[in-house]
């Protein structure tokens, strides 16, 4: 396979370092199963160089992912663990979904370097990423920490080194995505990273978030591609109040949330909408407990649709989190395979009608891992147009009748306050 080299600019890091720690011995444990061995495998060959696919590639692509699974950042019996990043590798594998099975319609980008501390630092303090290296040195004696403020937010030996290669993850798609010269239909991006990002402030980590990922790719997209106008969709269950707060006052990133009203972080009210110059392009929409199918086909259609007509977006980056489903544990709304399903489909024909084509999803949460990893399997099936296997999985006899009335009025609630 023929690739183009992309270097990526480095530097050094500072001396600060504000982080405070409550130190709780555990055991840094490896864990010995296949997949951990298969994706230790790949970090080795991960971190050496960046390259891109070539035009060819390109051409024939239909999808592009990378996978950064983060094996030593584990707490044992977390939600947030590194079981999640093999589960999906492992049902893609199961369902032919990869290269494997799918030729030159899917790439897996497998070397890409980390992030640079300058790419961290376009949206995080340089006291939080200098402190957070200094503080490895702790959880490498102690086995495990918890960082003060954060959540809490627990931190290995490996958890800086995994977090900016999880962030280069992104870049690389980035790279190849933005980069892409095809007009119209540029293929989507995936990146299969952990930790996750979107509650990351940007002052510190948050809530199992470490690096706002996907943060960090939209600054990246603006330096590096000159994508100016960035349009940010986050469906995870939870707020994303890291992303939120970092472009509150950009008048050229439109973040737009829908999550589950009262749900961690108890952010992202309905006048939460920007200031300064970025006041009316940050959009957020709690929904009601019991939220399901039905209410985000509304959303897409009546919401996020008009947004971004009126935003004209030069790229489309997804915080996609998939614990919104109704298997999930951590929340309680009652989205299935099918909506995430509908809701990828929708998203790419709207990224290839507004900025030809040019899309990335960022993993963010979903802690049932069937319920994840067929998910995240449906949502590659509609980025390659395959139909849904939805049906196989859910089960319409554990839903329940979704809340319309208080949806619809939080709905039109949101359209009078953005005069859609």
């Amino acid at each position: 396979m023929h690739l183009h080299k992309l270097p990526r600019s480095s530097s050094s890091f500072g001396n600060a370092f504000f982080l405070a720690a409550h130190h709780h011995v555990f055991d840094l444990r490896v864990f010995d199963n296949r997949s951990f061995r298969t994706n230790q495998k790949r970090f080795r060959a991960s971190i050496s160089c960046s390259f891109l696919p070539s035009i060819h590639q390109l051409n024939d692509a239909r999808l592009i992912y990378s996978v950064a699974p983060s094996m030593g950042h584990n707490q044992e019996s977390h939600p947030e663990s590194h079981f999640r990043v093999p589960a999906i590798v492992d049902a893609l594998e199961e369902m032919k979904l990869t290269p494997k099975f799918r030729g030159s319609e899917v790439i897996e980008l497998q070397h890409f370097e980390p992030a640079s501390v300058d790419d961290i630092a376009s949206v995080h303090a340089r006291t939080y990423v200098s402190g957070l290296e200094k503080v490895m040195d702790q959880a490498l004696e102690k086995g495990l920490i918890f960082i003060d403020g954060s959540g809490p937010t627990y931190a290995t030996a490996s958890t800086f080194q995994e977090s900016i290669i999880a962030a280069g993850a992104g870049l690389a798609l980035i790279d190849s995505v933005a980069g892409s010269k095809i007009k119209g239909d540029a293929p989507t991006g995936f990146a299969l990273i952990r930790p996750p990002g979107h509650h990351a402030v940007p002052q510190g980590p948050m809530g199992f978030c470490i690096f706002g990922n996907v943060a960090i790719a939209a600054r990246y997209a603006q330096r590096v591609h000159g994508l100016k106008c960035v349009f940010i969709i986050d469906f995870d269950v939870h707020h994303g109040n890291g992303t939120n707060d970092a472009f509150y006052d950009d008048p050229d990133i439109f973040f737009l949330s829908f999550h589950q009203d009262g749900s961690y972080p108890g952010t992202g009210k309905f006048d939460e909408v920007g200031s300064g110059d970025g006041e009316g392009t940050t959009l957020n929409l709690p929904l009601p407990g019991g939220s399901g199918d039905t209410a985000i086909r509304t959303v897409f259609d009546e919401v996020i649709v008009p947004c971004a007509q009126r935003f004209k977006p030069d790229i489309i980056l997804v915080s996609a989190g998939y614990d919104g489903h109704v298997l999930d544990p951590l929340a309680n709304l009652q989205y299935t395979t099918a909506t995430y399903y509908m809701l990828t489909s929708s998203i790419k024909q709207l990224a290839k009608d507004l900025c030809g084509g040019r899309c990335v999803f960022f993993l963010e949460g979903g802690y049932n891992l069937k319920s994840l990893s067929y998910s995240v399997a449906d949502t590659f099936r509609a980025l390659l147009g395959d139909r849904s296997l939805a049906s196989e999985f859910d089960d319409p006899n554990i839903l329940y009748e979704e809340p319309s009335t208080k949806v619809k009025q939080a709905i039109q609630r949101i359209k009078h306050i953005h005069s859609l």
